[in-house]
């Protein structure tokens, strides 16, 4: 099938962008389901706050005279737009998050979007997500070139790596469509897990937030929401116990409602994690002989939990259900199982859903707020969701 070039909607990419993609195309990336959302480093980090990237310092330019203006991101370069981008495509949850975040329109397609579960946003006054509208861009055959065509987006949100990684496309397909629909601009942020993500610049979850608003030119927007999510982590660090009296938690992916194994993760790098290293958790796996599942693609049974027998189960894999449907059936079946039973967070009660591959700027604040209940029986409302509504209506 031949397109005819569209380049109403941007002016092109920098020459970077085909070395970049180049020279990170490399390692097969292959992954399952629980793995989509690991992170594969063992160390943890700081809490995730908006940083300046000093190795980009020409991130937004305009041109006066034109109305076009560019913006940066690793591992695409730079990206010249003739006016903000409207119709967009997203990979994931944690684009489609900031994009909302910024007022916008949602994306008009993600991956998989089953995965963005957008009852995060239930409590939050004037802000939501139609799930029936968005469209799926992975199938049974993977990622079809010609869904891009038929979106016909200003943007595709998403690092190219991933789609010639997970999405078995070549270096060609990206060309063409970069060419043909419209540019892609973003980077891999929910892992670092994967051996094509080495080379380029890693971003935290608001040093790609700020990226995003610069594309949408909404960085008053992106400012409000850093600064309420300064004041946020003040909060959260100030319901987190000392050190000592922090429960040993273990993160763990459990396929269905009657789980056998489980795929761990060791608390790391990326934004899946972010809410676990705001609140400074105690990983339970972490000084263990139980590697990350992005290591080895390892499992672990009943009986090594046991041996580990850490005071708070967190199992991911389960956000489409609600606390007490969880409760009802993965819970459950743990406290009639011969083995899981005598687990001390069986026995407690401590056994949670441990969040969601994908989070953005307004998830996260949900489920850090969440988390901060599970772990430290945190009852209070740690943020404003009607300042939460406000910026992303345009009334801050």
């Amino acid at each position: 099938m031949d397109h005819a070039p569209n380049r109403r909607r941007f002016l092109g990419a920098s020459a970077g962008l085909v070395a970049a993609l180049a020279g990170c195309a490399g390692g097969d990336g292959t992954t399952t389901d629980a793995g989509d959302g690991g992170a594969a480093s063992t160390a943890a980090t700081g809490t995730d706050t908006a940083t300046d990237t000093s190795t980009e310092t020409e991130a937004s330019e305009t041109d006066a005279a034109s109305g076009s203006y560019t913006v940066s991101m690793e591992p695409v370069g730079d990206v010249t737009f003739e006016s903000v981008p409207e119709v967009w495509v997203a990979n994931n949850g944690s684009w489609g998050d900031m994009g909302v975040a910024l007022g916008r329109d949602q994306p008009l397609g993600v991956w998989l979007p089953s995965r963005w579960h957008t009852q995060y946003y239930d409590d939050i006054p004037d802000v939501s997500v139609d799930q029936e509208a968005l469209q799926q861009l992975w199938g049974d055959s993977g990622v079809d070139k010609e869904r891009f065509y038929e979106m016909d987006a200003d943007v595709h949100v998403m690092d190219p790596n991933f789609l010639m990684n997970r999405g078995s496309w070549e270096q060609s397909d990206i060309d063409e469509i970069v060419e043909n629909v419209g540019p892609f601009y973003g980077n891999s942020i929910f892992s670092t897990g994967y051996a094509w993500h080495e080379d380029y610049q890693y971003y935290t979850l608001y040093e790609a937030f700020e990226k995003v608003a610069e594309m949408f030119q909404e960085t008053e927007r992106y400012e409000a929401f850093s600064a309420l999510h300064d004041e946020f982590l003040t909060r959260v660090s100030d319901v987190v116990p000392d050190e000592g009296a922090r429960p040993g938690v273990a993160v763990m992916w459990a396929s269905g409602d009657e789980p056998e194994t489980f795929s761990p993760y060791l608390v790391g790098d990326g934004t899946s994690f972010k809410q676990w290293r705001d609140l400074q958790v105690d990983d339970a796996l972490a000084n263990t002989d139980v590697r990350d599942f992005h290591a080895n693609r390892g499992e672990v049974d009943y009986e090594t939990l046991l041996e580990i027998d850490p005071d708070v189960l967190l199992l991911r894999g389960h956000e489409a259900q609600t606390a007490e449907e969880f409760d009802d059936t993965v819970v459950e079946f743990m406290r009639n199982h011969e083995v899981a039973s005598s687990l001390t967070a069986v026995e407690e009660g401590d056994v949670y859903r441990g969040g969601p591959l994908y989070q953005g700027p307004i998830s996260n604040l949900v489920l850090t707020e969440r988390g901060a209940s599970q772990l430290y029986g945190v009852e209070e409302e740690l943020f404003d969701r009607q300042r939460v509504a406000d910026i992303v209506t345009g009334e801050f």
